[in-house]
């Protein structure tokens, strides 16, 4: 062979021999990724050929699959009360996706999942349709209803767990939308009618466990706490020893305001709370420092990153590291303090739960179309962020707020001991822009608390000399609280 046809040939060999590494490359090793990729209109196809298994509230699914006339997809998403439980659900879309417990638990609901092989080899076997599993959750009904109906046409978010265990009750947000309205293949109107772009109100955002804000005067439990915990102060009726105004530190006479005239200076933590004294929270919040302020934040779940799941990712919330003026403004809230309303739900569960504080989840089982149980929650402890004393002080503080402070009417419930606390959070460069209403709260019956409340109302449409934490966000709490009382 002459030297031009050998390198001709040589060459040749080469490609023969890329095209089969490559060929080899793309059968073996990158066959998973390719079968599963979510621009694989087979893996979509495959997915809804079935029903989907259903997610359960109270025993009773909310979720349905319905058969469709589409020539690719056999089976499309149904949903009971959509807009109701959409924080919960999310949504699952023959184009769009799934999102939530949908997106979260998908392989169950498919019947993909490892762990419904033996059922899935069984209905091959018996020539059954291959079936998803059902995804049985922790919500109440009663409480959900009473959270949403409570929202109303409020921009806004409810967050209820029961501090015992962590087994989320409620979890309403408002705007929302009927995911129904985006399941199936033709539904891009209804979509683009969704998207932020479109529409300001952001129907799709999680409020609840999305959603970040300054706390407000609700994160001076945390800061009570801290505190107490670090010998700042003795009890709750111990006097602070604090100014009113008080002079933010390392500012050229910057000051700390009160709503509140007149029981402010030296004020105890109880009457602190009650009168929701800013430069308290201030002064103490500086001298427990910022570290210090950082940890028991942190106790209580912040600066968790994305690691809180439950399943469902929640966003951060955010006590960051700062310096001594900014520390003292986030410890009554404000600053760059962030907080998520599940979060400051489980503020108030940690108090109501004697100082321990249960990991939150919202999926008590899954559970395979033969009815056996395949996974069953075990409640944890996620932290201690305060001794039991500390605790039962608090507790005695926060119903003290219910009992003397303006929340009382609101969200007081006969023979109950009900502990909470409001917060108004400044919103915007010189508090420009009208406030967030918060109220955080708890149920005690018989010393044991089945149900911790966190409202915020972002925005309802009032003038801003109405909003208030007991006026907008305490009735809700009561409504929810006594729905989840009346149904245990």
């Amino acid at each position: 062979m002459n030297k031009p046809m050998r390198r001709v040939a040589i060459f040749c060999g080469l490609l023969i021999l890329t095209l089969l590494a490559r060929a080899n490359w793309v059968q073996f090793v990158q066959a998973d990724d390719l079968s599963s990729h979510k621009d694989n209109r087979r893996v979509a196809i495959e997915r809804f050929a079935d029903p989907r298994g259903d997610i359960i509230v109270d025993g009773e699914p909310i979720t349905g699959s319905t058969e469709t006339d589409d020539d690719d997809f056999r089976y499309k998403r149904t949903y009971t009360d959509g807009e109701l439980w959409a924080p919960v659900t999310g949504f699952s879309s023959q184009v769009y996706g799934s999102t939530m417990l949908e997106g979260v638990e998908d392989d169950f609901l498919t019947g993909d999942d490892d762990r419904l092989f033996f059922n899935n080899t069984i209905d091959m076997l018996t020539g059954e349709d291959e079936r998803g599993g059902n995804v049985v959750t922790t919500l109440n009904t009663a409480a959900q209803q009473a959270a949403f109906e409570g929202l109303g046409d409020a921009r806004g978010a409810v967050a209820a767990i029961d501090p015992r265990t962590g087994a989320i009750l409620a979890l309403a947000s408002t705007p929302s939308y009927d995911p129904s309205t985006i399941a199936g293949s033709n539904d891009g109107e209804a979509w683009d009618g969704l998207l932020k772009e479109n529409n300001p109100d952001d129907p799709t955002l999680n409020r609840a466990l999305r959603a970040t804000y300054p706390p407000g005067s609700t994160f001076k439990i945390v800061t009570a706490a801290a505190a107490l915990e670090n010998g700042i102060v003795d009890d709750v009726d111990t006097e602070t020893d604090t100014p009113d105004p008080y002079e933010l530190p390392d500012t050229d006479g910057s000051m700390v305001q009160n709503q509140t005239n007149g029981r402010c200076e030296d004020a105890t933590l109880r009457i602190a709370l009650v009168d929701s004294c800013n430069s308290v929270f201030a002064k103490l919040s500086d001298e427990v420092g910022n570290e210090g302020m950082m940890e028991a934040a942190e106790s209580f779940g912040y600066n968790q990153g994305e690691d809180l799941q439950i399943p469902i990712r929640v966003g951060e919330s955010v006590y960051p590291e700062d310096n001594r003026p900014q520390n003292a403004q986030a410890g009554f809230g404000q600053a760059s303090n962030q907080a998520t309303p599940l979060q400051m739900a489980m503020v108030a569960a940690s108090v109501a739960n004697n100082g321990s504080l249960m990991e939150p989840y919202m999926v008590d089982q899954l559970v395979a179309p033969n009815l056996n149980v395949v996974e069953q929650h075990e409640p944890r402890e996620m932290s201690r962020p305060m001794s039991a004393e500390t605790a039962q002080q608090l507790q005695s503080a926060m119903e003290s707020v219910v009992e003397d402070g303006p929340s009382g009417p609101a969200a007081a419930i006969d023979g109950v001991r009900v502990g909470g606390k409001t917060g108004t959070a400044q919103r915007g460069e010189n508090n420009s822009e009208n406030p967030f209403a918060w109220f955080i709260s708890y149920a005690m019956v018989d010393d044991e608390s089945p149900v911790a409340v966190a409202v915020v109302v972002e925005d309802a449409g009032v003038g801003r000399d109405q909003i208030s934490g007991s006026g907008l966000a305490a009735p809700i709490a009561h409504d929810v609280m006594q729905a989840v009382l009346e149904s245990s």
